[in-house]
């Protein structure tokens, strides 16, 4: 099969491009800059030189393709709304050029916030966009699925991770060099889960070659980290103390990042563990963070 992939230069979607190169696929990959084509040559890619705001650009990938994973998204949190607008209409194009052909489309979306304080499976639909949480990912890939785009959803857990991780971990650890200290709030007990972008990656290669329209696929191999033991991990590997701090106070200490550090946001993939046969291998959260180098 051949893929067309967006993202295909970040944490993500580099590996999603080695393991689908490795199980005998080809590759072409979205580049918005030379450094980015260049990570994707040296991946072993084809390159399609744009952007997501490039439709012509995404139109040009997808004519190639034998299959489409959307992993693309401008991470701009100062702009989020701006980059969910965005997203949506990227999602448009590439389904309106997949239109009447069934060939796959993997969306990505987020875990995070889809059943927050309860255990979040695959049967849980996505919430209504609203001015909290603007993402428009699961709505714009069901708007394809009636019009018969053969789409489907991959929702990442909050902490993907693995050496070269800038993602959220990394965020929590800088705030704590600024603040002196690795905080949790409260007891710290609410649950982040994670899991290693190479497990991701083989999810991704496995939903394109087996995945069924309309279905949503949870890219989690921990159900739910207890926030303290991250932010312990953040603390022993930062040689810095580790604190409660009272939810009132969240918001001073985490900044933006208030939010995401106090929610209890437990997953569950025993669903696309079973119709997938996907099966998690890589170390788990904790002991990345605990390795010499990741923070």
């Amino acid at each position: 099969m051949h893929v067309f992939i967006t993202g295909a230069s970040g944490f993500v979607g580099a590996a999603v491009v080695k393991e689908l190169l490795e199980h005998g696929h080809s590759v072409t990959g979205l580049a918005r800059s030379d450094a980015a084509a260049t990570a994707v040559e040296m991946l072993g890619a084809r390159v399609v030189r744009g952007s997501l705001e490039d439709h012509d650009s995404l139109r040009r990938g997808v004519a190639d393709a034998d299959g489409v994973i959307h992993l693309g998204f401008l991470h701009d949190f100062a702009h989020f709304a701006a980059s969910c607008v965005l997203d949506q209409r990227a999602i448009d194009a590439i389904g309106a050029a997949l239109e009447g052909s069934q060939r796959p489309l993997l969306v990505t979306a987020g875990v995070a916030l889809v059943a927050p304080g309860q255990l979040a499976t695959e049967a849980v639909g996505f919430k209504p966009v609203n001015p909290v949480y603007p993402r428009t990912s699961e709505a714009a890939t069901a708007a394809l699925v009636a019009r018969g785009v053969r789409a489907s959803v991959v929702r990442l857990a909050p902490s993907v991770h693995g050496m070269g991780d800038h993602g959220f971990v990394p965020m929590l650890a800088d705030v704590a060099r600024k603040q002196g200290f690795a905080g949790f709030v409260g007891a710290g007990e609410n649950r982040w889960p994670a899991v290693h972008r190479f497990d991701a990656a083989r999810l991704y290669r496995l939903a394109l070659e087996r995945g069924d329209i309309g279905a949503r696929y949870h890219a989690v191999s921990e159900e739910g980290v207890p926030f303290h033991a991250i932010a312990g991990a953040i603390g022993e590997g930062l040689g810095l103390p580790v604190r409660s701090i009272p939810r009132e106070d969240a918001a001073a200490y985490f900044g933006w990042l208030a939010g995401f550090a106090g929610s209890d946001m437990p997953a569950s993939s025993e669903e696309t563990r079973r119709v997938l046969g996907w099966v998690p291998r890589e170390r788990g959260l904790i002991e990345d963070v605990k390795a010499a180098g990741y923070l």
